[in-house]
């Protein structure tokens, strides 16, 4: 069987003789340089029985054996969730791109499966304590491989800790199983003071400085991570070195977090957070606790307030104001003096980006460059409705 996502984890639980993805075509020569996989590779289609399965599919939840082969599974908007394709079930244009064999597969007979799905980027954020803990018992691995320095500290089970090998925990270190696995990845290194709660995941040569690692904490790879964070996920390569909360939070890669940026992840009325995500329509996440969704190469200044539930674009520039932010602020945005406007353009922020990564010895591509126009035109329309409105407060004399 041939194994093509849209996306996802679900290899593990269907393991493929070839796996594949499909990506819009703008972000495709992106991933071709980050995956040995083939992308967007039409070419691969022929052949054994293939598999294609949607990344809003929970993986932990997915069979393959439930779904008869040559069926499909599709939602009432029509939505491809999975699809077993047999030999010559495709027409001849499905191979042409990715649209096209969507629609082939649509016109497969309906499999009667209820595959459960992810919906919203804080559905993940909601689950991530229990998905660390289901993934550390599927890994199966536990022991002391790298270096603890003395003294410090282990609560609970030895059994629910994986320290890899490479890893530098310094003294005046709390490991905090108790309630939770620990999973500390090659090569990072853990500063005194810090404390970490399970479940948690800490990536590869990530670095913890005198943080408050709180449960749920799910930390990519070379992040530098301080002050109080709690069942966040915080993507590769992402800083938050200093003082400041992050709660409830999803944060893209390359972002650089000022000194005490904090969000808040709790309404003081205790009722349910909403998140923005098009500019107009508030959406009931049906949790109390929601913090912010930040996108990739975004930064923030010293002193930054992140409102409950906000929504940060990427590739976006916020200053201080004194207070909360704004709960909506899109991407390619530079929020300055209490307003959005076009700042130094885009050109800075790629400029930025650049710096950024050559500081960690990755290159900012022609492949990624290309993708980010790509986006920047997606986002125009938010954003340029956004500037107006901040022109106009600007005209009053008034902020955000």
């Amino acid at each position: 069987m041939r194994h093509y996502q849209f996306g996802g984890k679900t290899g593990r639980q269907t393991p493929p003789q070839q796996c594949g993805l499909f990506r819009p075509p703008y972000m495709a020569d992106a991933y071709r340089e980050q995956t040995s996989w083939p992308v967007n590779d039409p070419g691969q289609l022929a052949g054994d029985e293939l598999l294609l399965v949607h990344p809003r599919v929970k993986a932990e939840d997915f069979a393959v054996d439930t779904i008869p082969p040559g069926h499909a599974v599709v939602l009432d908007d029509g939505t491809l969730l999975a699809a077993r394709i047999g030999q010559g079930q495709l027409v001849p244009s499905a191979a042409a791109d990715i649209d096209a064999l969507v629609e082939s597969a649509k016109r497969l007979p309906r499999a009667n499966v209820n595959l459960p799905v992810w919906n919203y980027i804080w559905d993940l954020v909601l689950e991530s304590p229990h998905q660390i803990a289901k993934d550390f018992a599927a890994l199966g691995r536990s022991g002391l491989e790298g270096k603890i320095e003395d003294p410090s500290a282990i609560r609970g089970s030895r059994s629910d800790l994986f320290i890899a090998p490479g890893v530098l925990v310094h003294p005046m270190v709390v490991l905090d199983a108790a309630n939770g696995p620990i999973y500390i990845d090659e090569g990072a290194e853990i500063h005194p003071f810090t404390r970490i709660e399970g479940p948690c995941y800490i990536g590869k040569k990530s670095i913890l400085l005198g943080c408050k690692c709180r449960e749920g904490n799910s930390i990519g790879p070379v992040c530098r991570i301080g002050g109080e964070v709690e069942e966040s996920i915080i993507h590769g390569y992402s800083n938050k070195y200093h003082d400041g909360f992050l709660g409830h939070a999803y944060v893209g890669e390359w972002v650089n977090l000022g000194a005490l940026t904090t969000n808040s992840d709790l309404k003081n009325d205790y009722t349910n957070v909403s998140v923005i995500l098009d500019g107009r329509r508030p959406i009931d996440t049906g949790s109390t606790k929601v913090g912010s969704l930040i996108g990739d190469h975004t930064k923030t200044s010293i002193g930054t307030l992140l409102n409950t539930g906000a929504f940060v674009g990427a590739m976006a520039i916020l200053a201080a104001t004194g207070k909360p932010l704004p709960k909506y602020i899109p991407s390619f945005a530079w929020f300055i003096d209490g307003v959005v406007t076009k700042g130094f353009g885009k050109q800075a922020l790629y400029n930025t980006a650049q710096t950024a990564m050559s500081r960690r010895k990755r290159q900012f591509t022609a492949a990624q460059q290309a993708m980010w126009d790509a986006i920047y035109e997606l986002t125009a329309p938010q954003r340029d409705e956004a500037i107006r409105k901040g022109r106009r407060l600007q005209t009053t004399g008034r902020t955000a």
